[in-house]
């Protein structure tokens, strides 16, 4: 299918000539092609999404065929090809958001932003383990260039480096894993691999799993090996956020399920991946709360978030895989919204936190709008993605006895959608700070990304992220019966090969993924009540008392625990890579069968 080598190489052609002549051509020029290349990509994943389920898409670069060893198949299922159409959505807000955004931008920063598309859906697509590898390093390479897109401030490089480093030590070792399935099978291709590994689920199979996941979990941000996740969101530009957090770390939890179901089905246990996503989705949510500065504050929720997404893909279960794909397409539409609506107050202000913008955001209702609604949809408000990816992986991981999922995922939704409504409510309906006494903690001026601070926004930075969260609202509304489908011929073994290999289409039939049930609609009560209470607690200014106060010892305790959270996440890269290490060592412990 020469659709799917289009959207690899359109991006990757007009990179090049935006590389080349994007100095001497108009802004207006260098904007329209970028925008128009994705405007393209979009169009084919959309086409390749439709097609998906009536036929084999399959294409094998360079002519190479089945049998040969050195053939690269690019796959699009209808997961696949679903996702790609949503890195290439948030690809074009991200776009369109960026022409009236930036202070200064050159046509490199188009070209990035076009390769990391083509890696992304190469990544998406590839059907080959070696060649995700290298649309993997490709991502990362433009993620790093990205993060430090604003070079002059010392706070980027660091941030870019951690990012860096933290994420090629996460690499080399999924490379290693690939070299032991290599000497183990004489494959590279995920189809292929899976029906000669089959009666070899001994160490040398545990281990190569365990490295070719170690730089899938750094990627998908899961603890311990998240800690560069904030410090990248913290510097990127605006637009650069959106992708990280919409669709670039859930690119890690989409590998670590295409690996395992394609090649390792039944060969090793998930629980390493469960224990690693729910520490991830507590910690996150945890840390998410601690935040004033609000880029990193979603970058923590988004740690929270993509925790439960790997969860869900532990429980190994078509349903667990049917509610992970809703929660994905739910939380990539609100948070994206959420990060756009953080760069437009960045623009006005220049200052993201949230006690230096203390009701000055009165005068900007759509922001505000925005972060009310993201917060809700945070918390699970139906009809919403996350709502009914909750509702559907809750009942099926009820099946497998897994009694935690259900207090996890409220919990955690609870948390991340408090912070964020505290922050609507600081900066959008309290009075100014002079009104009141002062918060304290503010973190002060920031250089701006923008041009100049706009008295009213454009459509092009109020339109992207108002569909996006329409989007991610919404989005539970998606028929349930075609997601359970595609994830049931996600989740079979033998389909996947015999769509690869044997050109041929599952004829699969799933019942339907129905979120709208009693504990399903219950669960999203609790966790909109729950994050009311966590917002109304957060803004609850401690009276002075005259009495002693029975509480002060558990507040003691709670500011113990907060500094020492902090300062694990210290910012030094030694730690960062001695977490790394054991997170190895942690994955490797509980992916042993015993």
């Amino acid at each position: 299918m020469v659709i799917l080598q289009l959207t690899v190489a359109v991006p990757v052609l007009v990179a090049a000539l935006l590389a080349a002549a994007g100095r001497w051509l108009p802004r207006l020029v260098v904007d329209a092609s970028a925008v128009l290349a994705v405007a393209a990509v979009t169009a084919l994943a959309a086409v390749t999404l439709a097609r998906s389920p009536h036929g084999a898409q399959v294409t094998w670069l360079g002519g190479w065929g089945p049998g040969t060893g050195v053939g690269i198949p690019l796959v699009a299922d209808p997961l696949a090809a679903a996702l790609a159409l949503l890195t290439a959505l948030l690809t074009l807000a991200a776009l369109m958001f960026s022409w009236r955004f930036f202070t200064e931008v050159q046509a490199i920063f188009h070209t990035l932003l076009l390769l990391f598309l083509a890696a992304m859906c190469g990544f998406v697509y590839t059907g080959d383990l070696f060649d995700a590898f290298v649309f993997f390093e490709l991502m990362s390479v433009v993620a790093f260039a990205l993060t430090g897109y604003r070079s002059e401030e010392p706070s980027t490089v660091h941030g870019a480096l951690n990012f860096g480093i933290i994420a090629s030590l996460g690499a080399y070792l999924t490379l290693a894993g690939i070299g032991l399935v290599y000497a183990r099978t004489g494959e590279l291709g995920l189809a292929a691999i899976g029906r000669q590994l089959p009666g070899h689920g001994d160490a040398l199979v545990t281990a190569a799993f365990v490295l070719i996941c170690t730089g899938y979990l750094v990627k998908a941000a899961a603890v311990p090996f998240h800690f560069w996740l904030a410090d990248a969101h913290a510097v990127a530009p605006t637009p650069v956020c959106v992708l990280f957090s919409g669709v670039m770390v859930e690119l890690g939890v989409y590998g670590i399920a295409r690996t395992y179901w394609a090649a390792f089905d039944g060969l090793v246990p998930l629980r390493g991946v469960a224990v690693l996503g729910a520490a991830a989705a507590l910690l996150g949510a945890v840390m998410c709360v601690l935040q004033s500065h609000i880029k990193r504050m979603l970058a923590y929720s988004t740690i929270s978030h993509v925790g439960l997404l790997l969860a869900g893909v532990a429980a190994r279960s078509p349903d667990a895989l049917a509610g992970t794909a809703y929660s994905l397409a739910g939380h990539a539409g609100v948070k994206a919204a959420l990060f756009l609506a953080a760069g437009a107050l960045l623009n006005r202000h220049e200052t993201v936190d949230e006690h230096d913008l203390r009701g000055r955001g009165r005068s900007m209702p759509v922001t505000g709008a925005v972060f009310l609604l993201g917060a809700l949809g945070l918390a699970g408000l139906p009809p919403s993605g996350l709502w009914a990816g909750h509702a559907v992986t809750e009942h099926a991981a009820g099946h497998i006895g897994w009694w935690w999922f259900t207090p996890l995922a409220v919990a955690s939704s609870a948390l991340t959608a408090g912070a964020v409504l505290r922050v609507w409510y600081r900066v959008f309906r309290a009075g100014p700070a002079g009104d009141g006494p002062p918060d304290g903690g503010g973190r002060g001026h920031e250089d701006p990304e923008t041009r100049r601070s706009l008295r009213s926004l454009p459509w092009t930075m109020v339109a992207p992220g108002a569909v996006l969260l329409a989007a991610g609202l919404l989005s539970g509304l998606i028929p349930g019966g075609p997601v359970a489908t595609a994830a049931a011929a996600f989740a079979d073994h033998g389909a996947y090969a015999g769509l690869v290999l044997d050109d041929s289409v599952p004829q699969l039939h799933a019942p339907p993924a129905d979120p709208w049930t009693a504990p399903g609609l219950a669960g999203a009560a609790v966790s909109l009540l729950l994050a009311v209470v966590v917002a109304v607690h957060a803004l609850r200014r401690p009276a002075r008392r005259s009495r002693p106060d029975p509480a002060r010892p558990l507040r003691r305790a709670a500011h113990a625990t907060a500094r020492r959270l902090h300062a694990l996440h210290s910012g030094h890269i030694g730690d960062y890579a001695a977490w790394l290490t054991a997170g190895v060592a942690v994955l490797a412990l509980l992916t042993t069968r015993p």
